[in-house]
């Protein structure tokens, strides 16, 4: 079995990776979207 992951060490890595936040963040859905990350990862201890 193999299996093959990004090497997020490569500079088209960081380039696609701040593609993709920008877009999430310039998004008109970016603060039901950030309410959403933000209830998922409350510490419950």
């Amino acid at each position: 079995m193999q299996i093959w992951v990004p090497d997020v060490r490569s500079e088209k890595f960081a380039e696609e990776a701040h593609r993709q936040s920008a877009a999430v963040a310039s998004s008109a859905n970016a603060a039901d979207d950030q309410a959403f990350i933000d209830a998922l990862s409350l510490d419950e201890g």
